[in-house]
């Protein structure tokens, strides 16, 4: 693969990830960020920035991480990447592959979203309760919500 400077941008970002580095993720990131997975909904640019802040203040929560196969085509590109974490009080152990989409405005990352089975996750993240429902909108909806409360914590606390 060619390295372009958006090829090189999303390599930053998740060495920035795998480093538990979120100064050096957030770099990346246009001042008018758009963010959205299915764990946080849409989130923009100070919520966006906050997010990795939150997700990469707790050192021991990724375990192992990689990511490849970064693409570029003009002004959108994309990157597939995998988090191996524990979640939640009773640690559950989680293997989560995502696909990421990017568009690019003035060299930075101006739109982000994330893409990833959220019945596959609840079934890992959530034992029964997401095996049975984690396809469900009311299992969405409930992490969506309760990861946002957790946001709005950490923001308010800084």
């Amino acid at each position: 693969m060619k390295m372009t400077k958006q090829a090189d941008l999303i390599k930053q970002f998740y060495e920035g990830f795998a480093e538990k580095n979120a100064a050096k993720m957030i770099a990346c990131y246009h001042p008018d960020v758009k963010f959205e997975d299915p764990a946080f909904g849409k989130l923009s640019s100070a919520r966006a920035r906050g997010m990795w802040e939150m997700l990469m203040s707790n050192k021991d929560a990724v375990q192992k991480f990689s990511f490849d196969n970064i693409q570029v085509n003009g002004d959108t590109g994309t990157a597939n990447w995998i988090a191996e974490y524990v979640f939640g009080p009773n640690k559950r152990k989680v293997v989560n592959h995502v696909k990421a989409n990017f568009k690019f405005k003035d060299n930075l990352i101006i739109e982000h979203k994330d893409e990833f089975s959220m019945w596959k996750w609840s079934r890992q993240a959530l034992g029964l309760a997401g095996t049975i429902l984690g396809w469900s909108p009311i299992i969405k909806n409930k992490v969506q919500s309760t990861a946002n409360q957790r946001l709005d914590a950490y923001m308010q606390a800084k």
